[in-house]
């Protein structure tokens, strides 16, 4: 019997508590930074694994110290959305929270966060149980404000790098569209773009609507500025290079007779190359300060990076040592290229805080009869099995490719 079959030997009996606890984790979601309840929760549930448990940066690691061996770092990412649930599921989120101006939201595991701490758990658990069937240093790292893109970054900021031992590898996995259910992908290389938000003021001139001449109409600059921006990518990208440019809200005025004094842009960028980066970035500011300019804006624009995703760019040998462990265990019509996915992630801050390599993958969430809902959609809600069983597997897959105390095959 392999290292890997015995190791899942408890596994029905762990599926049994996890599709409770991810009932309970949908229903109850925490926004970034927030997640006071689920950490909690995944604190708890490690300690009576045995593990040393941590508190750090806001998330939590479980570290299990099992003799001699590599040392393996798997993270799973804790936070929720805030977005109202469309799913009709009978434990669906009812929770709200206030957004920056004061209105009521509604905050839902709409990327399937809740999946991947259940996953990890089930994976820990399992690890735990059968510590003869591996060697070495385990963290479960359990990771929170993914969604803003600085939950990684707090952690290390706190400390993470001197208050735990010092992995050789560093795994992560996510819940997704495609895939179907019971499957996985993976690749080697960028896998997730590098992805930059900004918010852009443009400062005019007020005036009655009446006397445009009197005024300067930041409406008038941003319109330019928007129809320009579409430039970027089409003018100043090799026909080869991935770029992405999207401005998601344009906010001026209230009133149809008033010009007002401002106006707010919010754009998002992503990438796949540093260079190609910079240079998406180089030539927003110089558009923008160009219009600006060109229209006599009484002040300099301001623009403020809202959050900044890093690559995700898996190892090729990593990835390839993961990938083989997957096509022992699923079987070869269970595991395929992921393909690029132009979202994006912060777990390659860890990795990289350490200076070691990683691999990222994904599992799918839906069953064929379903229909295939993106992520960040009202309507997510992935089938709990075998999605669970799946991710739960591939994760102790993945773990014992590199703990294994003997060929997995």
């Amino acid at each position: 019997m392999s290292t890997v079959t015995r190791a899942l030997e408890g596994l029905d009996e762990v599926s049994l508590w996890q599709e409770e606890l991810y009932r309970h984790l949908h229903a109850h979601p925490e926004l970034s930074f927030q997640e006071v309840e689920t950490r909690a929760e995944i604190a708890r549930r490690l300690g009576d694994f045995g593990y040393e448990v941590q508190e750090i940066g806001g998330g939590v690691v479980g570290v299990l110290r099992n003799g001699e061996g590599p040392t393996v770092l798997f993270r799973a990412d804790i936070d929720a959305l805030p977005v109202t649930e469309a799913t009709g599921l009978d434990y669906a989120s009812t929770v709200t929270a206030t957004d920056a101006d004061g209105a009521t939201v509604g905050v839902m595991h709409a990327c399937g966060h809740d999946s991947h701490i259940t996953c990890a758990l089930g994976a820990a658990a399992l690890l735990a149980q059968r510590r003869d069937t591996w060697s070495g240093t385990y963290l479960a790292l359990f990771q929170p404000a993914e969604e803003l893109g600085a939950g990684a970054q707090a952690m290390v900021d706190d400390g993470l790098l001197d208050k735990v031992p010092h992995p050789d590898v560093c795994l992560g996995q996510h819940v997704l569209a495609a895939p179907p259910a019971g499957h996985v992908g993976t690749m080697a290389g960028p896998v997730l773009s590098a992805g930059d938000s900004l918010r852009i003021t443009i400062h005019g001139k007020g005036s009655h609507g009446s006397m445009p001449h009197l005024g300067i109409d930041p409406v008038v600059v941003a319109a330019s500025i928007v129809l320009r921006l579409q430039t970027v990518v089409a003018r100043e990208l090799a026909p080869g290079d991935f770029g992405v440019v999207t401005v998601g809200s344009v906010q001026a005025g209230q009133k149809a007779n008033i010009i007002p004094a401002e106006a707010v842009l919010l754009v998002n960028t992503r990438a796949y190359d540093e260079d190609v980066r910079v240079t998406i970035l180089a030539a927003i500011e110089r558009i923008v300060r160009a219009e600006c300019l060109a229209a006599d804006c009484p002040r300099e624009p301001e623009i403020t990076v809202l959050d900044s995703f890093p690559l995700t760019d898996n190892d090729p040998e990593v990835t390839a040592t993961v990938t083989r462990a997957l096509v022992a265990h699923l079987g070869p019509d269970r595991v395929h290229e992921l393909g690029r996915i132009p979202a994006s992630e912060d777990f390659s801050v860890i990795p990289d805080a350490f200076g070691v390599p990683y691999t990222y993958w994904g599992y799918g969430g839906f069953t064929p009869d379903m229909d295939a809902v993106p992520n960040h959609n009202p309507a997510f809600a992935p089938a709990i099995q075998p999605v669970l069983r799946t991710g739960t597997e591939a994760a102790v897959v993945a773990v014992l490719a590199y703990l294994g105390s003997e060929d997995q095959t």
